[in-house]
């Protein structure tokens, strides 16, 4: 398979409607057995990758186990916190260098991993860690998942939050909280796999979270974070100029990855899957109800972002054109759009907790049906950022 661009076959005939349409195929983890099977000149970068991402989850661990060796009693695990976990963005400039902002922030530098990521859905408004405590809330039993991640808005809420804090906070007041914005921008950096994709976890958690990961604008939250660093401006005006110049490579190279997995169908570039193989780049299922298809909000957000960049190059702006038609014709009536796509068909689907796939979302579980948002209208912001583009001189 050429891993620089990902080709499907023209689309293939629509199954009989009410039929399941097939399985579910589970997302491969990065291993040493198929990093062995790529080309020896590309070997020893995923494999410097992976022995690095190893010893920063052990390290990691260790550092809890150190700091719960002596104590008698494990504090619990830290409040569960829903929606932007506190860490608003939209409150005046003035806010973030109140008592309030600030308490916030110590949340956030006190749940900082080693690794110098954060884990997700943790309230930031709630106390700040005590030695010992697990980085991560639990809705059981304690496990090592989430550690750090970039799911969920994690890591990259963090840091913007951190880099709005410290603006407000010149000299020695905000030397913390620069500090670990500095860190969380080289977690990012360390994160990144050799081609430019970005995992849904780091240190790697294996399965699916070993995926590049576009689900939830994971990488897209983290390819702007990346230009703002790289452009020093604003709450980024602190990062010095050396940190700047690696964002601005690791952005580079997010968006030469972005350009090589974009879905190209019968010849014709159309949009992205929620997960993209590590090293293929195919287009591969998540959880079970996740199957490998085109998904229209992930690649509207994708495209939107793109729009911003100031001086595309001629295949950036190719990949956008290309992805705003397929986007425009996979509108359904009343401009809707399904979440998942057939990679073949272009039709709507629907995946199952058997791992199922359907073409009518009448035939999920009752559990499926309301649990998931199958459908949105989302994408009709890219249709409108696209027309304001277009217009650009």
């Amino acid at each position: 398979m050429n891993r620089g661009v990902i080709v499907l076959l023209a689309a293939a005939p629509a199954a009989a409607h009410g039929a399941v349409l097939g399985y579910m195929t589970p997302a491969q983890p990065l291993t040493e057995a198929r990093i062995a099977a790529l080309p020896a000149s590309e070997q020893g970068a995923w494999r410097g990758y992976l022995a690095r991402s190893r010893a920063a989850m052990d390290a990691d661990k260790a550092a809890l186990a150190a700091e719960r060796a002596a104590l008698a009693t494990v504090p619990p695990a830290p409040p569960h916190g829903g929606g932007d976990g506190g860490m608003a963005r939209n409150r005046p400039t003035a806010w973030y260098g109140t008592p309030e902002a600030r308490h916030i922030a110590d949340n956030i530098v006190s749940f900082q991993t080693p690794s110098g990521g954060w884990g997700k859905n943790v309230d930031r408004t709630g106390p700040v860690r005590q030695r010992g405590q697990h980085y991560v809330s639990f809705d059981g039993k304690e496990s090592w998942n989430f550690i750090g991640t970039i799911d969920n808005n994690a890591t990259t809420s963090e840091l913007k939050f951190l880099a709005r804090v410290q603006a407000q906070m010149p000299g020695a007041a905000g030397d913390e909280y620069r500090k670990a914005a500095l860190r969380g921008i080289s977690y990012l950096l360390n994160s990144q796999y050799p081609n430019g994709g970005f995992p849904q976890v780091y240190p790697l958690q294996g399965g699916y979270h070993d995926a590049i990961t576009f689900n939830d604008d994971a990488f897209a939250n983290v390819l702007q974070v990346l230009l703002e660093v790289a452009n020093r401006r604003g709450d980024y005006a602190f990062v010095p100029e050396t940190v700047a110049t690696d964002a601005r490579a690791a952005a580079d190279k997010a968006l030469q990855v972005l350009l090589a997995s974009q879905i190209i169908v019968g010849g014709v570039r159309t949009a992205w899957c929620q997960q993209h193989d590590a090293i293929t780049l195919a287009p591969v299922g998540a959880r079970n109800f996740e199957p490998a298809a085109l998904t229209s909000t992930e690649s509207a957000r994708l495209l939107m972002l793109l729009m911003l960049l100031p001086d595309p190059s001629p295949e950036l702006r190719a990949s956008i054109h290309a992805g705003m038609a397929w986007l425009q014709k996979a509108a359904l009536p009343g401009d809707v759009w399904s979440r998942y796509y057939d990679l073949n068909t272009m039709r709507p689907i629907f995946g199952d907790r058997d791992r199922s796939i359907h073409d009518d979302v009448k035939e999920l579980s009752e559990e499926r049906q309301k649990g998931y948002g199958w459908f949105s209208n989302g994408p009709a912001r890219a249709k409108q950022a696209f027309e304001a583009w277009t217009r650009k001189p």
